[in-house]
């Protein structure tokens, strides 16, 4: 499928891919938060104080990217095309936990936030707790990814004729929007200059 098909969709990558493809590069990107996310931690628990710049941009990151896009369209289009197929246990199985983690991600994001206002309140005791969910967000995502990467997106693939998968793709770019792929990665670049 050539880029012209997507006018709507501005990233630049091939678009004659499967669309596990597709969230596999997102991944990429979401690993790269992670690993400044791990670097934070390192710098809160040697100074014992927190960023807030960097929280609140980690957790638009997470939000926004992360959830609503990633997120997103694994649960509204991949795994709603998915409950239409008769599935093998095995998938059933795992997209249903693939699922509840994304619920659990969510919670441990709210924890985040509920700590990083406090901490900006001015509450010490607060770092604690933003440690303790970085720490989690950081332990989550490499497992997470890597169950989706490894065991779940291409045996996935085959519920899917061609057609099928290029029609998903196209619903991947529209969910995307023309600059939400463009805006995130340059946002993660400036951070990784940013917080070396």
């Amino acid at each position: 499928m050539k880029n012209k098909a997507f006018p709507f969709c501005k990233s630049g990558w091939q678009l004659d891919m499967m669309p596990a493809g597709y969230l596999m590069i997102e991944h990429r990107l979401i690993e790269r938060m992670v690993r400044l996310m791990v670097q934070e931690l390192s710098r809160m628990r040697k100074h014992n104080k927190a960023s807030v710049a960097f929280l609140d941009k980690a957790v638009d990151f997470i939000r926004v990217y992360a959830d609503e896009c990633h997120h997103g369209k694994e649960e509204d289009i991949l795994f709603y095309a998915m409950n239409k197929k008769k599935l093998a246990p095995k998938h059933r199985k795992m997209m249903d936990q693939l699922v509840k983690e994304h619920v659990l991600g969510r919670k441990s994001v709210q924890r985040l936030v509920k700590a990083r206002e406090l901490y900006a309140q001015g509450n010490p005791r607060a770092l604690k707790e933003i440690k303790k969910q970085v720490k989690w967000l950081i332990e989550f995502y490499p497992k997470h990814i890597a169950k989706e990467d490894k065991g779940f997106f291409i045996p996935c693939m085959s519920y899917f004729n061609k057609r099928q998968q290029e029609n998903m793709l196209l619903d991947f770019c529209r969910a995307d929007g023309p600059n939400i792929q463009k805006n995130y990665r340059e946002a993660v670049a400036k951070m990784e200059q940013q917080y070396k």
